[in-house]
């Protein structure tokens, strides 16, 4: 290990000391401490301000994050909701599960397809099923 930094300061009515850094070689070891002067120039990143202060950046992250964990998913349902309440009665829709069929007749939360023509099958689902509309699509 060739570097260990000690870092403390004992309570005293002196200025604060800064602490220098060297390159040292293979036999050296050494450390210097010299005492701060208010009037002296900062060296290195003392003293400077960074170009973003955190929090903006921290703002930055949480308006990224209501974008991408909010705004997004509510955008869809918002589309979805807006889908199923223009169903109308004859519409070839497709379910979330893949089921094609044409919509019979619609009742709150409930949605009757006609999913056979010859045999006239005919299921239930919730209207929050419906995955896609094809009729609109095609037009």
């Amino acid at each position: 290990m060739n570097n260990v930094w000690i870092l403390a300061q004992a309570e005293t009515d002196e200025p604060p000391l800064r602490i220098i850094s060297e390159p040292l070689d293979a036999e050296q070891t050494s450390t210097k401490t010299v005492a701060s002067d208010a009037n002296a120039p900062a060296t290195g990143t003392e003293g400077q301000k960074p170009f973003f202060p955190s929090w903006i950046l921290l703002g930055l992250m949480f308006v990224v994050m209501y974008f991408l964990l909010f705004r997004g998913p509510r955008k869809k349902q918002q589309q979805h909701k807006q889908m199923v309440q223009t169903l109308r009665k004859n519409d070839r829709i497709r379910t979330i599960g893949g089921i094609i069929g044409t919509v019979v007749d619609i009742k709150d939360d409930e949605i009757t397809l006609k999913v056979d023509e010859s045999n006239n099958t005919k299921i239930k689902i919730a209207s929050s099923a419906i995955g896609r509309n094809l009729s609109k699509e095609k037009n």
